[in-house]
């Protein structure tokens, strides 16, 4: 780890106190003292302290630099993380203080001795010890396969006593005991969290073993000996994304999704199927590595820029041309892979699932019945129940196989090649194409920016895709098209806003679906061919 002399001293600092305290912890058990169990309770602010000496220097580290290439971020950024959790360590040892003071100990040290649990936590930090000085993970993933066999041994000791407690002479000796190595194991805890920080300094963020093991026979398919990982983005589902590379010279060798095992392999499942369904959309797999419940995916990396990224920084006619790939692109989809076998929409199924965590983020969109002079007013709930019940009645006369995450930035646009490529591929299925029309159409309106061409921009792309969309279905004899992707925008504008902190934005989004579903409801179904909603409108 690359870091400030004065940081690199007060972490050695803090080893030094936390490995002290263990040792006292260690006296405790065998040798009863008051004198000691109040020296151990006194140094909890040294620990703090130290703490707090690290986490400042990191600030005035960065504040002080000036230049983002000569700072070590990611080494100060995992320097953070070790105090916070050696802090942590050094709180578990004075509650164990805590738990011994004033009783018999004769009994619980055997008992716990013979697990080599205190002996491992040493073990431990002084591996840290070495770790912090040194380049490479070698160390950091020793201390973690260390934290694993402390939590095994922790399971066979809880097990031994839990039978020894039901015939034990002395039953409050073994209850000490069981909390003590419970400690001890939230302590193997701490140098797992340690140990992923260590390979945080290298990799620009934290990383389990396992997802590092992964990581490395990623590497080792690629047949890579060294590369550079570059984080592209973390998902809400916990899966987290990042660029391999060799060099500078060769550019990004590949894409590399680690998290867990259910997530990625349908992903995997999902692109095969896009690879026989329409091929070249998807990107290629190079390999898929399963570890316990964590695995691996590595795909190409493509060529291009996100549909956003184009959308906010490219010129006027690099925007046309994605919007007119795009809508070239869209159009062969749903030709080639369109279903005479219908499947329902189920938008606003979606929105009430949904709701709960809409209200958590925004509690003002809990909105119950009202009056307004003699209008009675509706409650969300009770208009969401209501749609649904209308939707069930609007059936699509087909279906196509549809992206199922259609948000801009799992779009990439190489118009170089004049190419569209579709990502994040996971929740791809046959479906009604309304579902990714409203997401796609949403997620360009959610784009928090303010200014005046940006926003022009926005609405024109939706009305765009809004227009493709409704040709493809003018084509297709779909008469029901505009009242069921009413149902979908109403979803996607109300239920998006969970992830929009801005107030004004989140309301102007939840209005909007509000009154989607307002008029939605009002439309008889058997006129549903006339519906219509004022898409400049909604999008300007």
């Amino acid at each position: 780890m690359r870091l400030p002399q004065t940081i690199r001293d007060n972490l050695q600092f803090m080893l030094a106190e936390t490995s002290t305290q263990l040792s006292n912890l260690v006296t405790l058990l065998d040798t009863p003292s008051a004198e000691l169990t109040q020296r151990i309770l006194d140094r909890r602010g040294y620990s703090y302290n130290l703490k707090m000496r690290i986490h400042d220097a990191c600030v005035t580290a960065v504040r002080a630099s000036d230049s983002a290439e000569k700072l070590e971020t990611h080494s100060l950024r995992a320097a953070e993380s070790i105090a916070t959790q050696l802090d942590r360590l050094t709180g578990l040892i004075h509650d164990c203080a805590r738990q011994l003071d004033g009783r018999k100990r004769r009994g619980i040290l055997k008992s716990l001795s013979s697990t080599g649990l205190v002996e491992d936590v040493l073990k431990g930090i002084e591996l840290i010890r070495s770790g912090i000085e040194e380049e490479g993970t070698k160390t950091a993933m020793k201390v973690s396969d260390l934290a694993v066999a402390m939590s095994s041994k922790h399971e066979t000791f809880f097990e031994d006593q839990t039978r020894e407690l039901q015939s034990i002479e002395h039953p409050d000796r073994v209850l000490t005991a069981f909390f003590i190595a419970t400690q001890l194991n939230e302590m193997s805890a701490v140098l797992r969290d340690v140990s992923e920080s260590m390979v945080g300094a290298r990799l620009g963020r934290p990383m389990q073993r396992d997802r590092f093991r992964l990581l490395k026979t990623a590497f080792d398919d690629l047949g890579i000996d060294q590369a550079t990982v570059a984080k592209v983005a973390e998902t809400n589902s916990g899966t987290n994304i990042s660029r391999i590379s060799r060099d500078a010279a060769h550019g990004f060798a590949a894409i590399v999704k680690d998290g867990e095992k259910r997530k990625l392999k349908e992903e995997r499942k999902s692109v095969e199927n896009w690879h026989e369904i329409f091929p070249g959309i998807a990107p290629q797999i190079l390999s898929y590595r399963k570890r316990g419940e964590n695995a691996s995916l590595m795909i190409e990396h493509l060529p291009g820029y996100t549909f956003d990224k184009v959308l906010l920084s490219g010129t006027d006619d690099q925007l046309k041309s994605a919007q007119q790939h795009l809508a070239k692109t869209v159009k062969a989809v749903w030709r080639e892979t369109k279903s005479d076998k219908p499947v329902r929409s189920n938008h606003m199924a979606q929105l009430r699932k949904r709701l709960d965590t809409v209200v958590d983020v925004h509690p003002e969109f809990a909105r119950g019945k009202g009056r307004i002079c003699r209008s009675r007013t509706q409650s969300l709930s009770d208009l969401i129940a209501v749609a649904e019940e209308r939707e069930s009645s609007v059936m699509p006369p087909f279906s196509v196989y549809i992206h199922g995450d259609f948000n801009l930035d799992n779009i990439i646009i190489d118009t170089a090649e004049e190419r569209v490529n579709f990502i994040d591929l996971h929740r791809s299925c046959y479906a009604d194409y309304t579902q990714d029309v409203s997401v796609f159409m949403v997620s360009n309106y959610r784009l928090q920016t303010l200014d005046k061409r940006t926003r022009c921009r926005i609405a024109s792309v939706a009305e765009q895709m809004h227009a493709t969309a409704s040709k493809f279905a003018r084509q297709q004899s779909d008469k029901n098209f505009e009242l069921r992707l009413a149902y979908g925008l109403a979803r996607s504008f109300i239920t998006s806003t969970r992830f929009i902190l801005d107030k004004s934005l989140a309301k102007s989004m939840y209005l909007r679906g509000f009154y989607i579903l307002e008029r939605a409801i009002e439309q008889p179904t058997e006129s549903a061919s006339d519906f219509r909603l004022p898409i400049r409108e909604l999008f300007s």
